[in-house]
């Protein structure tokens, strides 16, 4: 459950500025980078070093002079798919995307905004659709939430998943004025059922045409309705725009980037948050700056946020593939990530995915593990050797077997490793050296087959399940 401390929000929200008892050093930008871009590379990693916080989290917030051919390639790929028709191939291209994006922040506010907007194509039944809600969620993700929130309503794939398109005049179906308020923009509490009653009126003559949003004046309820006390004839669109005008919006959203960005553990009272609401608001909810805000204060780089979430089964293994600077098969990679208990475009409910404890348990550890070293190994006839850790250590001039434990240690955990695990890791190599290898292998087979199996050990470590 989470906690409630009481933090002074001064403090908080100040721009963190690195001094002798809070210097910007590995563990900072890894702690960075986990959640703003689910990992970082080698060079990542030192780059950011040289460059400070500041600078990094800038380049972190900005599509950079690749983005635009990887964009457009990738909806080359997006179009094919739509016309295929086929779901494997769907989730397998946005793994892929989030994997070899010059942009991560951009792919990972998308992933948080998929579980905001909860669809799934299990109801939905429609590629397209499905695909064309993730291009919208990624266009707006760190732009205006009031204007991803007027387009997510009027998207065919949430219209279908909450019935919209099924509201006639006189027959006023509740689902998305529901979830609007409760999961999308309020909360509970914020709303009674008489506004829930009324708003579904204003979304009736809503439908999908020619694979669209249209709206038919026939079907509208066109009478007075009264929604958090005001009366008139609104339509859906004006009730999108009451609730952003309600004040328990902008804390609402606060809340949940607070808890992606910061902690899960923490139950950040309302006057903390007040200033990250206060500036959802200022901003007409530019959501990027929110997101900056966060990523500069002190909070995030506090006690309070260190490895303080638990990660979701895609931020576990992109971030395994974007440290290794691998290419995944990733058909396979969406396969094994359902066993992990998260199947993409597949949310358990409308409410998403719980997230947090939720995603450990026996299984789905085991799960994890064996996900580690099949990406690893170079064993796996599915992932072969597109993620080989002994490419890295050659790229970077690590020669010896201790100085690839090091650097794994430095890349995947940023040295956030008790002695005594430091010690059986180590000692692995040791006692490995006895191990009866196969005749026909060679010292330097042998030798990368224990680097690539302490690269797995590392992977296993608690440490590693937290972002």
């Amino acid at each position: 459950m989470p906690t409630q401390q009481r933090i002074d929000r001064q403090w908080a929200w100040q721009p963190y500025l690195p001094d002798r008892d809070r210097p910007w050093n590995l563990q900072r930008v890894g702690h960075l980078y986990r959640r703003a871009a689910f990992a970082a590379s080698w060079a990542e990693l030192q780059q950011a070093l040289h460059d400070g916080p500041k600078k990094t989290v800038d380049r972190l917030l900005t599509p950079g002079p690749d983005y635009e051919s990887f964009h457009r390639s990738m909806e080359e790929v997006a179009a094919l798919i739509a016309k295929g028709d086929n779901s494997i191939h769907l989730r397998a291209w946005w793994l892929a995307r989030m994997c070899r994006t010059p942009f991560p922040l951009l792919e990972k506010m998308t992933l948080f905004w998929h579980n905001h907007f909860a669809t799934s194509n299990a109801k939905v039944n429609h590629v397209g659709y499905m695909l064309q809600q993730n291009q919208t969620l990624r266009r707006f993700a760190l732009g205006s939430f009031a204007e991803m929130l007027q387009a997510i309503s009027k998207d065919p794939a949430m219209m279908i998943w909450l019935d919209t398109h099924l509201n006639k005049k006189g027959r006023p179906n509740e689902n998305y004025a529901r979830e609007l308020m409760e999961l999308f923009s309020l909360g509970i509490g914020n709303y009674t059922e008489q506004d829930i009653r009324e708003a579904a009126r204003a979304f009736t003559g809503w439908e999908i045409r020619d694979g669209k949003f249209h709206f038919n004046p026939a079907e509208h309820d066109d009478g007075e309705k009264t929604v958090f006390g005001r009366t008139g004839r609104w339509r859906g669109e004006d009730i999108v725009r009451m609730c952003l005008e309600h004040p328990a919006c902008s804390r609402f959203l606060a809340r949940k980037l607070f808890r992606y960005f910061v902690s899960e553990t923490l139950d950040p009272e309302p006057d903390l948050l007040e200033p990250l609401a206060q500036r959802l608001r200022h901003s007409q909810y530019q959501v990027g700056e929110a997101v900056r805000m966060i990523l500069t204060s002190n909070i995030f780089y506090s006690e309070h946020a260190y490895r303080a979430r638990v990660k979701s089964p895609v931020e576990f293994a992109i971030g395994i593939l974007r440290a290794l600077e691998g290419q995944p098969n990733a058909v396979a990679l969406a396969n094994a990530l359902e066993n992990l208990g998260q199947r993409l475009f597949y949310p358990p409910s409308v409410k998403g995915w719980d997230g947090g404890p939720a995603w450990l348990n026996s299984t789905t550890l085991l799960a994890r593990n064996n996900l580690a070293q099949a990406l690893v190994s170079g064993e796996d006839p599915q992932f072969g050797s597109r993620c080989d850790p002994v490419l890295v250590l050659r790229k970077y001039g690590r020669q010896s077997e201790e100085q690839g434990l090091a650097f794994f240690l430095d890349l995947f955990l940023q040295g956030d490793l008790a002695p005594d695990a430091r010690q059986r890791l180590a000692g692995y190599l040791r006692e490995s050296e006895q191990f009866r290898w196969p005749a026909y292998w060679s010292d330097q087979d042998r030798r990368e087959h224990r680097l690539r199996a302490v690269c797995y050990l590392v992977l296993t470590q608690p440490e590693f399940q937290l972002a």
